[in-house]
């Protein structure tokens, strides 16, 4: 697990001030969320910036704000971040404007990710709901670069309607390949929608797994985590083993501003990725 802080002492850099970043591409996945790609212009910056998957950055608009934001993209694809974005305030707002070439400001990256040093050699459950797919998206693609070091891999995703689902053509890809298993759901299908209909834990009947060699990992709206947790451990799976995202509202990223605060620890250092032992003990967390 890398430490967040390792780029700035390596540069000696003021974490409270951002890198300037380009766009160097955008696509529209839905109406409401853009994936962004961004290239750090410094070259000495570039190459010291690495991150775990889980991890996030605050990224600026210069005159508007700044607002944190989970990576998507895969800790080995160098040289570039891919953020997936939301238009929900002025700061996304701005961002949905801005074209290729333009320059933001990205601080990080910060906080505590899943532990993937820890969940190779074993079999891994990945369960997201609706924008939570994007941090989970970075574990996918970082286990899809090295995959001879997992067993199986097994894709739960629930998502409103077929119109806000995300990725979908990754979500393609995935269902195309013999080593990973995905089953998707939606709410509220519609007459194009041809997979599952329900709640995400509905998709639990379908899947099994060997709870003493599993690693799980879940993000997704706050409301559904008890409710993966209890089937989660209805299959047997140690709290030990299971890992959750609380995506809080992250402001100074490195845990002096407070804003995050999930019981007597901050999101932006001691998670935002904790394991369920630890939330346990967390007040509100769960």
């Amino acid at each position: 697990m890398r430490d967040s802080a390792k780029a700035y002492r390596k540069l000696k850099a003021n974490p409270y001030l951002p890198w300037s970043a380009r766009i160097t591409s955008i696509a529209e996945i839905t109406e409401k969320e853009k994936l962004f790609e961004f290239r750090l212009i410094d070259d000495e910056v570039r190459n010291a910036f690495d991150f775990d998957a889980g991890q996030f950055v605050e990224l600026s608009i210069f005159g508007v704000g700044e607002a944190p934001i989970s990576i998507s993209s895969a800790p080995s694809k160098q040289g570039f971040i891919e953020l997936c974005v939301r238009e929900s305030g002025d700061v996304t707002g701005a961002l949905h404007k801005m074209r290729c070439g333009d320059v933001v400001g990205l601080r990080g990256p910060f906080g505590r990710g899943f532990p993937f040093s820890e969940m190779k050699g074993h079999d891994i459950l990945l369960v997201a709901g609706g924008l939570g797919i994007a941090p989970l998206k970075s574990l996918i693609n970082h286990i899809h670069d090295e995959r001879h070091d997992f067993g199986k891999v097994i894709i739960l995703y629930g998502s409103r309607n077929p119109d806000e689902v995300l990725f979908r053509t990754q979500f393609d890809m995935w269902k195309h390949r013999n080593d990973f298993e995905l089953i998707m759901t939606v709410d509220q299908p519609d007459e194009t929608w041809d997979g599952e209909v329900g709640l995400v834990t509905k998709l639990f009947d379908q899947i099994e797994i060997n709870p003493s060699l599993t690693y799980a990992a879940i993000c997704g709206p706050p409301v559904m985590y008890k409710y993966v947790i209890e089937k989660m451990r209805q299959k047997a799976m140690d709290v030990d083993r299971i890992y959750v995202s609380f995506e809080r509202r992250m402001k100074c990223g490195i845990g002096k501003c407070g804003h995050c605060g999930v019981g007597h620890q901050y999101a932006c250092i001691d998670g935002p990725v904790f394991n369920y032992w630890e939330a346990m003990n967390l007040q509100e967390a769960i």
